[in-house]
């Protein structure tokens, strides 16, 4: 019986191909200078401007490991200077939630509970209002092909931050946000069940993205 090749040089089903994205912004036409008018946005815009504003937000200020996790955050905060409702809508974990229907509602509720309990916060208003933005991506090869762990792990160290975050962070709109790219080929076309998994339970909500690239390489270089 010939032996199995070593995990790392074991041939996948199918070759991983690294691609990379471009984002082009535009806005939407919703836009809030109250919370009354955020509350009402929210329910109305669509899916992909909730992404835009939470999970995209990681990208734009992936170098930033402390502070506000999204743009509603933010713009409560600084703008509204409604301290307390900002720093909820900072604590909200993405990572919680598998449909952008659930995650909408979950900032609904925030904005509304906060009213609710600071009546007075309704009279606020920002002369910088807030805008609602979606992206049109333009998906871009990277010539970077593999077809085994190791050849993965290789390409990982090298390839841009933007390729990270098509593959692990762009591509949960993509799956529904059950999952990424990366943990879908380590399952389905190399058998990595579990890697796949602690791959789709790395932290990409309190580290930059070169922190996600590290993590992942880390747990892929531990296979045995």
């Amino acid at each position: 019986m010939t032996p199995s090749p070593p995990t790392g040089l074991a041939q996948a089903r199918t070759p991983f191909e690294f691609k990379s994205a471009a984002h082009l912004l535009f806005i939407e036409r919703e836009q809030a200078t109250n919370l009354e008018e955020l509350s009402q946005s929210l329910r109305t815009c669509p899916e992909q401007s909730i992404f835009q504003h939470t999970f995209r937000t990681l990208e734009e200020h992936h170098f930033i490991k402390e502070g506000f996790s999204n743009d509603f955050a933010q713009w409560a905060y600084t703008n509204l200077r409604e301290v307390g409702l900002g720093e909820r809508l900072a604590a909200l974990d993405v990572r919680e939630f598998t449909s952008l229907a659930k995650l909408r509602e979950r900032l609904i509720q925030i904005v509304e509970e906060f009213t609710a309990v600071t009546p007075e916060a309704k009279e606020c208003s920002s002369k910088a209002p807030f805008y609602f933005c979606s992206s049109k991506i333009t998906v871009l090869p990277t010539q970077r092909i593999v077809s085994t762990l190791a050849e993965f792990v290789a390409a990982l160290k090298e390839v841009s931050l933007h390729s990270i975050h098509y593959h692990f962070i762009e591509a949960r709109l993509r799956r529904k946000l059950e999952t990424n790219d990366f943990s879908i080929w380590l399952s389905r076309d190399l058998g990595l069940d579990r890697e796949a998994q602690l791959l789709n339970n790395v932290d990409i909500y309190t580290s930059t993205l070169e922190g996600v690239r590290r993590k992942i390489i880390q747990i892929l270089q531990n296979v045995n």
